[in-house]
């Protein structure tokens, strides 16, 4: 990444940019363990279609602000959290301005390419987390069927892979096709309550199968356990997920 890495405060909130205006991460700097932006919560919906102890193994490809990487470790302390990231600087950044801890037994920092570690690795993964832009706010191959069905292979029999969809000009269409046709018809995706941001989902394994009414308790016990309240998004899922009476069969 030959483009700057911008840092800037506003309101109690401290952003990064990679030398745009494009927002990469925040954080409110009076609680800095929080998601600060409404897309990095909804990327933890598929919290709310297993009981826990899931998922024991998470990756994430894109590090950002690290705040992602933050709730992960305070909030889910059962988990181990593997982190890749392109650029040493953001690594640095996300360390020293955004309060992200350092690898421990809990969690792996790997600077590598994405596409590279996902190639080689022969570990299985709960969840993937995919949130991967260049300074331009450009996914370049991460969007391509090779890179899902890479992906879907390295999914554990209750795997799912999540994803910030964002796309300046709004159209998804393509990406959500081939994400689709990766994953065997085994995809949904909705609106993120951040303009400009859609969440997608696919699935592995093992059938994911929820009422709305599991839904909304695993809500309820998730916001009492780290104050993440997902209850907001269930609509969007079932309506994403052409759920029948209520309920998810994906």
């Amino acid at each position: 990444m030959d483009n700057p890495i911008d840092i800037r405060e506003e309101g109690g909130v401290r952003y990064l940019h990679f030398g745009t205006d494009w927002v990469q991460g925040a954080m409110r700097i009076r609680t800095p363990f929080a998601l600060e932006l409404a897309y990095t919560r909804e990327m933890l919906t598929a919290l709310l279609l297993h009981d826990g102890p899931w998922p024991r193994r998470i990756l994430s490809i894109g590090l950002g602000a690290g705040s992602l990487a933050k709730f992960i470790y305070r909030k889910l302390p059962d988990s181990h959290h593997t982190i890749v990231e392109i650029e040493p600087r953001v690594a640095a950044i996300a360390q020293s301005c955004f309060n992200l801890p350092r690898p421990d037994s809990r969690m792996a920092l790997e600077i590598e390419d994405g596409l590279a570690f996902m190639e080689h690795t022969t570990d299985q993964w709960d969840l993937v987390l995919l949130d991967a832009y260049d300074h331009d706010v450009k996914t370049g191959p991460f969007t391509s069927i090779d890179f899902y069905r890479t992906v879907k292979s390295r999914l554990s029999d209750q795997g799912v892979l999540s994803i910030n969809l964002f796309n300046r000009a709004r159209r998804y269409e393509s990406t959500t096709s081939r994400l689709g046709y990766a994953f065997d018809d085994r995809a949904i995706h909705f609106p993120s309550t951040d303009e400009g941001n859609y969440i997608g989902l696919a699935f592995n394994g093992e059938r994911v199968q929820s009422d709305e009414a599991t839904l909304r308790t695993r809500a309820e016990v998730l916001k009492e356990d780290t104050g993440l309240d997902l209850r907001p998004v269930i609509a969007r899922l079932l309506s994403a997920g052409n759920a029948r009476h209520g309920k998810l069969d994906l």
